[in-house]
């Protein structure tokens, strides 16, 4: 595959998890996910892992996508939350966040070339220029971020959906397409389904018990 080939696919790996992440409009966030989760599936596929791509197919944008939904109580519910996401921090709190996104993106950079230069890791010269290398930091440090920075239920689940899709992109690019490395994220991608259903069933019954939709006591907006 060329490096030239990558970037189109690269640059959607990056685009549709910011659109997921910054939407505040909730149903369209989710299909944001559904769409990022299709292209993740596509990208195992180009890299060489047909059952991985499969996997994150069923997995990441199927199932996930309907406990998403389901959370949203888009899915045969009498109690429906908001479909819009009102909340926001304070000025400083967002700049501190940015910041420690940032810094965490030089750690586990600093990690990565740590390990390149003592050996730990033979990988190829022509995988480390890979833009999907690239693009799966920059999703890390994206769902880092929204992870930290967002009160709602649902839109923390899609932080932590992207964040372990953004890790799932950086160990393939390092280590290829190694049996081992497919398993591990086989089996990182059933944790996240398991946690996305749980996350969902845990914001339906916030919901119902006294409106929230946060986990920090605040109410939700009905609005």
């Amino acid at each position: 595959m060329s490096l030239s080939g990558e970037l189109l696919p690269a640059g959607l790996l990056v685009i549709l998890p910011a659109a997921c992440l910054l939407d505040r409009y909730l149903p369209r966030a989710c299909l944001a996910f559904i769409a990022f989760a299709l292209l993740m599936a596509l990208a195992w596929w180009r890299l060489g892992a047909p059952w991985l791509a499969l996997a994150e197919a069923v997995l990441g944008a199927l199932l996930t996508g309907m406990a998403l939904f389901h959370g949203l109580g888009s899915l045969g519910s009498r109690s429906r939350l908001p479909s819009r996401d009102h909340e926001t921090r304070p000025r400083h709190q967002a700049i501190a966040r940015w910041l420690a996104a940032l810094a965490w993106l030089a750690l586990a950079a600093g990690a990565i070339w740590g390990l390149l230069g003592a050996g730990e890791l033979s990988v190829p010269s022509e995988v480390m220029r890979r833009p999907l290398l690239i693009a799966g930091l920059a999703i890390m440090v994206m769902g880092l971020w929204a992870f930290a920075h967002h009160h709602h239920l649902l839109r923390r689940l899609l932080a932590f959906n992207v964040l372990g899709s953004g890790v799932f992109l950086l160990l393939i690019g390092l280590a290829g397409q190694l049996v081992e490395v497919q398993g591990l994220i086989l089996v990182g991608l059933v944790v996240a389904l398991v946690g996305s259903v749980l996350g969902a069933v845990l914001l339906r019954r916030l919901h119902a018990l006294d409106g929230r939709v946060t986990l920090d006591g605040g109410a939700g907006d009905d609005r």
